[in-house]
């Protein structure tokens, strides 16, 4: 008896423990662990490490593209959510219409923090919102999240023209001269432009921790992890970037 009382402990234990891993709102490993109605809650959030938020980023994203998605519900996500957040992650992405970030990666409402911009930099403003997200509200991934086929990135090789574009574009551009690549260097290529855009979140990775002592130091000490990604418009694969 007293050996069927302690594995059943240790099966919950088990489970428990499993749960603990997930941010958003699928089983893992099989074990149905979150409802698609509650939101994340700040002691289920400050569990996690950033590890194991990059994998269930992974498993979201894996949901999406294979057409496996929760199934939400995003009112009830609403009500439960609305006393309080608890990201897990802030995502700096490009403001690109086919690239929404809570749904290529399966999350629930009150999982993700997402500034989104053209072309994924990250200036003056964009650093201070990814400080907020992460020293003050408790998130435990940056994820900077390019994708192929930028729009942005066109512009940028192009020297293109318009307004504060201009501006926003000329940040883009040092990217394109540290891409080495040896084919046709034009915005009709795409494979030239996907290239630019991987070097455009490597060095928007650097620019973060170059211009954010606070976010670099909490890197430094383990508390999160900075990351850069890529999005594949074809097949919905996000790459995350060794």
């Amino acid at each position: 008896m007293s050996i069927q009382c302690g594995g059943r402990r240790a099966l919950l234990k088990s489970t428990l423990g499993i749960a603990a891993l997930s941010a958003f709102g699928a089983p893992v490993l099989g074990i149905p662990d979150r409802s698609e109605t509650d939101a994340l809650s700040k002691e289920e959030r400050d569990k996690l490490t950033p590890d194991q938020v990059i994998e269930a980023m992974k498993r979201g994203n894996e949901r999406f593209r294979t057409g496996k998605m929760t199934s939400h519900d995003y009112l009830a996500q609403k009500r439960t959510s609305a006393a309080g957040q608890y990201p897990v992650a802030v995502i700096l992405g490009c403001i690109d219409s086919r690239a929404p970030a809570e749904i290529v990666l399966d999350a629930r409402i009150g999982d993700l923090f997402n500034a989104r911009i053209a072309g994924n930099i990250a200036n003056d403003d964009l650093l201070g919102s990814l400080e907020f997200a992460c020293a003050v509200a408790g998130a435990k991934l940056v994820l900077v999240m390019g994708h192929t086929a930028c729009g942005a990135i066109k512009g940028a090789i192009d020297s293109a023209q318009l307004g504060n574009l201009t501006g926003l574009l000329n940040k883009i551009k040092p990217a394109v001269d540290a891409t080495p690549y040896e084919g046709q260097r034009t915005s009709k290529n795409y494979e030239f432009v996907d290239a630019v855009a991987k070097t455009n979140v490597r060095q928007t990775l650097a620019a973060i921790r170059r211009r954010s002592d606070t976010l670099a130091g909490m890197e430094k000490d383990g508390k999160i992890k900075i990351v850069g990604s890529m999005y594949n418009l074809v097949g919905g694969r996000v790459d995350f970037l060794a």
